[in-house]
């Protein structure tokens, strides 16, 4: 069976295209699409005619002359864009509902008593809405960060894919969050001083932990972090776990830098990065990739004086490893808006004075650059031999802003493209006398 298909999207043909809309994502596939504008999401150029053949979940080949295995189902993209599905970079999608109501929400845990030792896998909620919206906007898989503690350290991410079914976490405890700057500030005692000082003392209680764990209990109530905690910070300390850190003044990006001289097995990935063009070398000669927003392009407070839209283009230009997510915007329920994003760089790019990227890089950048930032490219990412089967097939550019997805796999599952709103639209849309809930009687 094909993938399921956006309602009344135009056609992968008549008699075919009936067939995959009755498909179900209950199991994996072994399914070649060809004719296609293959985008293979490694920075490389669209591909014509090109074809992919996912079998077990996994790619096994993509480009151009691909031969398709005998039994293998064959879907017939008619020259349309087909890419590896989108990577949210930043996403708090599966831990939040609705925003303003707590119950739905858990994101954040001010109250805790604990930090770096939070987990968030067991909170994440498949059945939440917002992951099939962001899966009909051609998301697969996302880097989900926890928002915050009553400590400096946030708790531990995850990588997850939004597939249609109760097995969401792709891996668990992918990464260790912490925000310096002013968010940081606040937590520390309230200035960037007290920041960095906690920040040291925390990695090096647990790195005194992972060499006498005894020495923990014997601080009693003095212990400077919890048992969890330094299980999880001596995984951060050993370069185990990346640590993603939300900094966006230049002299702050630079001083977190400098905390690998300290730390040299550090895997530092920076989050948000307003003001990283300023010190872009300094970035690039760290060999520390980013995370940013394309649309930050005005201060919104004094640690973002610095702030352009031009800030990723000239990252990229200096040797940063760039990728472009959503934060700061909904970054639970709108995480589609990353092609968006990309595109907006594509433009950029030919502005007079302007900094943007190529098509290619923009595109790599919300695919196979955030899959490496977390240490997972080997795995997802892109459509090169040995990926997960995650294939969208896009109605037009999928960095144009009206474009949508026409058909997803993820694992080689196809998926469906309806939505709670999709369904609320149809229900409503035209209602009929004695059809409404009672409550509309009123």
């Amino acid at each position: 069976m094909g993938p399921c298909l956006r309602r009344g999207a135009a056609g992968l043909g008549g008699a075919l295209a009936a067939a995959l809309a009755l498909a179900t994502p209950a199991a994996a596939q072994d399914v070649a699409i060809v004719n296609a504008k293959l985008v293979i999401g490694d920075g490389s150029a669209p591909v014509e005619g090109g074809t992919v053949v996912v079998r077990g979940g996994k790619v096994v080949a993509a480009g151009a002359g691909v031969a398709v295995p005998s039994g293998v189902e064959r879907v017939d993209a008619q020259g349309r864009y087909v890419t590896p599905g989108i990577v949210a970079a930043f996403s708090r999608v599966g831990l939040t509902e609705v925003d303003a109501v707590s119950g739905t929400n858990d994101r954040s845990a001010p109250r805790t008593r604990f930090s770096a030792g939070l987990d968030i896998a067991p909170a994440l909620n498949p059945m939440g809405s917002p992951v099939a919206v962001n899966r009909a906007s051609g998301v697969t898989r996302a880097i989900v960060a926890p928002g915050s503690s009553s400590n400096l350290f946030a708790g531990q991410g995850a990588v997850v894919d939004l597939a249609d079914d109760m097995d969401m976490v792709t891996r668990p405890r992918a990464l260790q969050y912490v925000a310096f700057g002013e968010d940081g500030s606040a937590k520390a005692g309230g200035s960037r001083a007290a920041t960095f000082l906690l920040f040291r003392e925390q990695l090096l209680a647990a790195r005194s932990y992972a060499r006498n764990p005894a020495t923990l209990a014997e601080w009693g109530n003095d212990a400077m972090i919890q048992r969890a905690d330094a299980d999880a910070l001596v995984r951060v300390i050993d370069g185990t776990t990346p640590l993603f850190v939300r900094v966006d003044r230049a002299a702050d990006i630079v001083n977190v830098i400098k905390l690998k001289g300290e730390f040299p097995a550090l895997k530092l990935v920076l989050v948000g990065v307003t003001e990283g063009w300023l010190v872009a070398r300094d970035i690039a000669a760290a060999k520390v990739p980013v995370l940013v927003s394309p649309l930050t392009d005005l201060p919104s407070t004094f640690e973002q004086l610095g702030a352009t839209q031009s800030n990723a283009g000239r990252l990229k230009a200096a040797g940063v490893d760039v990728s472009v997510g959503v934060f700061d915007d909904d970054d639970a329920h709108k995480m589609g808006y990353a092609t968006q994003y990309a595109g907006n760089l594509v433009g950029l790019a030919r502005v007079p004075g302007a900094s943007g990227m190529t098509w290619d890089q923009a595109f790599a950048s919300i695919s196979s650059v955030p899959a490496r930032a977390v240490g997972m490219e080997a795995s997802i990412g892109s459509l090169r031999p040995g990926r997960a089967g995650d294939v969208v097939i896009w109605d037009n550019d999928p960095l144009e802003l009206g474009s949508r997805p026409t058909a997803v796999w993820i694992d080689g599952k196809a998926q469906s493209l309806t939505t709670r709103q999709d369904r609320l639209r149809d229900r409503y849309a035209t209602p009929q006398e004695g059809a409404l809930p009672k409550a509309y009687d009123r």
